[in-house]
């Protein structure tokens, strides 16, 4: 690859933006924590807090190994399949990015690159955490990420991110993780709890969220941390990254009323936790279209998102798989929609892309991004669900049934996330209250 010229073509404020982004996207990994943490019962939020602060060490450190040139290599491995191994250990890194050459060339380093890129990776498997909540192995879950990454998600980053994959050659859209990041995880999480099978007293016991609060602030992260995620995609400090920010915004809100408008139709009540779904769908249905929408167009992806998946998530329930926090009816279904909608919506006003159908391009765009969606779904859950069946039958995917009923958070790491001693309803419980009765004042005793 020729030498990336660090005097002529480096723009600062480019990579000063980029930079900020990575950050913010990294910011969205405890977000995501906190959203599935008050989701799962207080016997488990620790167990899925950490599942998703280990994603953070383990992608970060397989990434600069070997992950990140399996995605964004020279097409190497049986062809386009994925990336060489060039830039294995981040060597390399004075050499442009393969591919992004021409009109493509990028104005930051390779380095920040690396770097942004490696947030959308930590991530991306700590998403299919929700679908397998309550009962999956910690060490099983290490290995799991470890293999994952190499084998699904690096191969299907390289066909759709990079210049040098063949989806991205073909024309099919994904502006910041659609297909890559969301739809894949969904599918991965749906594979994955289909092997787990269902929890302990699903559809039976009450398996509420234990602290709304926590799913609010989470989401509130989230929704933060998106705009590094969707805008930074610009890779500049630009008008593509307004866009982008600003049709993020416009489609997570428009989202978040589709949700808790067709929960109150269905249900009678508008919820917080249908609000911060809602808004997270949007945020997933907007990612591979936040650069090729106008903001007009991204009211109306925003609101079908937010009622699609707010019907989406009672599938599970008539299809029979334990989707724990609804990973497959908001990531996989939210990102489906999202892709596909470009293909009506889309337009070239942004400056990037083609137009969709409601801009007279035909339908064209929506083939490829018909196309891009049925691969990445389709490989995602195939080789998910055979990485799944391997793992489970060498060291075992599931807690035993005591462990399940016990909890995560005692079983897995040997502590709680609540102290609830001395603790009850205003005051001491009777076996407590004589406990601490002062004992009867004597001759020359003061109070």
């Amino acid at each position: 690859m020729p030498p990336f010229d660090f005097v002529h073509d480096l723009d600062a404020g480019n990579t000063a933006w980029v930079l900020a982004s990575a950050a913010l996207v990294l910011l969205m990994t405890p977000g995501l924590a906190f959203f599935y943490g008050g989701m799962v019962r207080s016997k488990n939020v620790l167990g899925m807090l950490m599942q998703n602060y280990v994603a953070i060490g383990i992608v970060s450190v397989v990434w600069v190994v070997v992950a990140y040139s399996l995605a964004f290599g020279q097409n190497g491995v049986f062809g386009g399949f994925a990336g060489n191994l060039h830039q294995f250990g981040l060597g390399h890194m004075g050499e442009q990015v393969a591919g992004y050459q021409g009109p493509l060339a990028q104005t930051i380093p390779p380095l920040v690159f690396v770097a942004f890129q490696l947030m959308f990776a930590v991530i991306t498997p700590a998403l299919i955490t929700g679908a397998t909540a309550d009962r999956l192995k910690f060490g099983a879950y290490c290995v799991f990420i470890g293999v994952w990454l190499l084998l699904v998600y690096a191969p299907i980053a390289h066909w759709v991110f990079s210049p040098e994959g063949w989806l991205f050659k073909k024309g099919a859209e994904d502006f910041a993780g659609g297909t890559v990041v969301h739809a894949n995880a969904g599918a991965a999480g749906l594979a994955l709890a289909i092997v787990l099978g269902k929890r302990l007293g699903w559809k039976k016991d009450p398996m509420r969220p234990h602290n709304l609060p926590f799913t609010l602030l989470g989401a509130g992260l989230l929704w933060f941390g998106w705009f590094g995620f969707n805008a930074g995609s610009a890779l500049g400090a630009n008008n593509l990254a307004g866009y982008a920010f600003v049709n993020t915004n416009t489609a997570t809100a428009a989202a978040m009323l589709g949700w808790i408008i067709v929960e109150k139709l269905r249900d009678g009540h508008a919820t917080t936790l249908g609000a911060a779904s809602g808004a997270v769908a949007g945020l997933v249905a907007i990612t591979p279209a936040a650069g090729f929408v106008s903001p007009m167009g991204s009211i109306a992806l925003g609101f079908i998102a937010g009622a699609l998946c707010s019907l989406a998530v009672l599938l599970k329930y008539k299809l029979g798989y334990d989707d724990a926090l609804d990973v497959v009816g908001v990531h996989l279904v939210g990102g489906v929609a999202g892709a596909l909608l470009i293909g009506f919506f889309g337009t070239d006003a942004t400056g990037v892309g083609i137009n969709g159908i409601f801009y007279g391009g035909g339908a064209h765009l929506l083939r490829l991004q018909a196309e891009a969606v049925g691969v990445a779904v389709g490989y995602s859950f195939v080789a998910t669900l055979v990485i799944a069946k391997v793992i489970d039958l060498v060291m075992g995917l599931r807690l035993t049934k005591d462990q399940e009923l016990e909890g995560m958070d005692t079983v897995l790491h040997a502590e709680t996330a609540y102290d609830f001693g001395g603790v009850t309803a205003g005051g001491f419980s009777p076996g407590q209250r004589a406990a601490h009765q002062p004992a009867p004042l004597t001759e020359g005793a003061s109070i």
